[in-house]
C-alpha cells in the first residue's frame, strides 16, 4: 500500500501581502501529477487544509479541484482538520463524499473509526490498513465529551489514541489490522517556525511521542518544517513556506510504502517552489552592487539593513535590483554597543531649534539629517525668526 503524507495546505493564505492561490494551484499539479507517476493508493492531509475557517469562495473551489483530481487519479483521500480549519464546515457531507473516496475525519465522535482498505492487490486479503484520523482537538471545548478531567492537550490526545488502540484490538480478533493515525498537533521533539499558530494557550501543549508508539505510521500536522521525530513518527511540513523563518526548509512530502506484513519504507517527496525566498543583511550599497546576491533577484526577499545612518528611499533603491522585498527592517552597525539615550532626554539636551528639529527627524527615520535637509530646516527657521521679528 502506497501512502503519501502532506498536512498544512492553508490554501487561500497570503505570504506578505502576496496571495498565494496561483502557488497552490502549482503544488496541487505537482501532486496529482506525483500519485499519478508513483500508482499512489491513499493521499493523507493532516489538518490545516484552509488557512481560516471561512475560505474564500475561490479557495473552496481549489480544495474541490483538487479533490477530484487525486481521486480521478486513483487514490483514496483521508483529510482531518486543523486548528486553521472549521471542522464542521470541513467535514460537511461527510458521509457523501466517502462514496467518491474522500473521507473526512473532522468529528471527535469518528475518532475510532478507520478508513479500511484491504491489501487486495498484495495478495493477502486477510490483512488491512486502518486509517484513523485526529483532527485538532481544542481541550477546553472536546474534555467533556472525551470524559477527561482535565482540559489539556496531552490529556485528550491520550483519550483519542486510546480510543484508536481499543478498536485496532477488537479488529485483530478478526485478522491483520495495520493502524496509521493523522493527527494535527505539537508532538515532542518536533521544531516550530513562525508561520504556525501555538496550539495553546497558556501554555506549551506539547503532546509525548509515546502516545503513537504503537502504530505503524503516524502523520502529523501542524507545524511547517518536514522532520522525523521516529521512524514511524513524522511531520510532513507545508507545501510551501509561509514564513521567511521557512527559507532553508526543503519542501515536501513523505512517501510511506506499507506491506501487508507491516514493513514500511518511508521516503522523501521534493515540491518545487514558484519562487524562492532570500534573507539577506548588509550595507545598502554591498546589497546593491555584489554579485553574491544575485541569486535572490528573481526571489522573495526579506532584508535587514546594517548601515549605521538608515538610508533615504532605502526600500525604493532595495526595488530596483530585488522587486519583490517584502520586509525591510534596520539593525545598524554598532548599535548594540552604544548608549541608549532617550528621545525626551536628547530633547532637553538640545540647544537650539535647529537641534530640535534635527533631532526629531532622527527619531522618526532613525538616520541624521543630510547637509541639505539641515540647511533647508536652517533656513526655514531662520525665515521663521526674521518674521517673528517684524511683527
Amino acid at each position: 500500500m502506497r501512502l503519501l503524507h502532506t498536512s498544512d495546505w492553508h490554501l487561500g493564505r497570503s505570504f506578505h501581502g502576496v496571495g498565494m492561490l496561483e502557488a497552490q494551484r502549482g503544488f496541487v499539479d505537482q501532486l496529482v501529477s506525483f500519485v499519478e507517476a508513483k500508482s499512489v493508493d491513499v493521499v493523507l492531509i493532516a489538518g490545516d487544509v484552509y488557512d481560516r475557517a471561512l475560505p474564500g469562495l475561490d479557495v473552496v473551489k481549489l480544495l474541490d479541484d483538487a479533490l477530484v483530481r487525486i481521486t480521478q487519479a486513483g487514490a483514496t483521500v483521508v483529510l482531518t482538520s486543523g486548528n486553521h480549519d472549521s471542522a464542521i464546515r470541513l467535514g460537511f457531507a461527510s458521509r457523501l463524499l466517502e462514496r467518491g473516496g474522500v473521507h473526512l475525519r473532522t468529528r471527535v465522535e469518528d475518532l475510532d473509526v478507520p478508513v479500511l482498505i484491504p491489501f487486495e492487490k498484495d495478495g493477502d486479503s486477510s490483512a488491512a490498513l486502518a486509517i484513523y484520523g485526529i483532527p485538532y482537538l481544542e481541550p477546553r471545548l472536546v474534555a467533556e465529551r472525551l470524559a477527561v478531567e482535565a482540559a489539556s492537550h496531552f490529556e485528550v490526545t491520550r483519550e483519542a489514541c486510546e480510543r484508536i488502540r481499543r478498536d485496532v484490538q477488537a479488529r485483530r480478533k478478526s485478522g491483520t489490522v495495520h493502524p496509521v493515525v493523522l493527527a494535527h498537533t505539537f508532538a515532542s521533539g518536533g521544531i516550530t517556525s513562525d508561520s504556525e499558530r501555538d496550539l495553546s494557550i497558556g501554555g506549551l501543549g506539547a503532546v509525548p511521542l509515546d502516545l503513537f508508539e504503537d502504530f505503524s505510521y503516524t502523520a502529523l500536522g501542524h507545524l511547517h518544517g518536514r522532520q522525523e521525530l521516529a521512524p514511524h513518527v513524522r511531520y510532513s511540513g507545508s507545501p510551501l513556506a509561509y514564513s521567511f523563518s521557512e527559507a532553508k526548509h526543503r519542501k515536501g512530502a513523505w512517501l510511506v510504502d506499507i506491506d501487508a506484513d507491516g514493513s514500511i519504507d518511508v521516503q522523501e517527496v521534493p515540491w518545487e517552489a514558484a519562487k524562492g525566498l532570500a534573507v539577506l543583511r548588509g550595507k545598502l550599497n554591498d546589497l546593491l552592487e555584489s554579485d553574491e546576491h544575485s541569486w535572490a533577484e528573481a526571489a522573495y526577499c526579506q532584508i535587514t539593513l546594517t548601515d549605521a545612518q538608515r538610508p533615504a528611499q532605502a526600500m525604493e533603491q532595495l526595488r530596483t535590483r530585488f522587486p519583490d522585498t517584502l520586509v525591510l527592517s534596520f539593525d545598524p552597525e554598532g548599535a548594540g554597543t552604544q548608549e541608549k539615550v532617550s528621545y525626551s532626554s536628547r530633547l532637553a539636551a538640545a540647544q537650539d531649534d535647529l537641534e530640535v528639529c534635527c533631532g526629531f527627524l532622527e527619531h522618526v527615520r532613525d538616520r541624521s539629517p543630510g547637509s541639505a535637509e539641515e540647511a533647508a530646516l536652517h533656513d526655514a527657521l531662520e525665515a521663521i525668526r526674521l518674521e517673528e521679528a517684524e511683527l
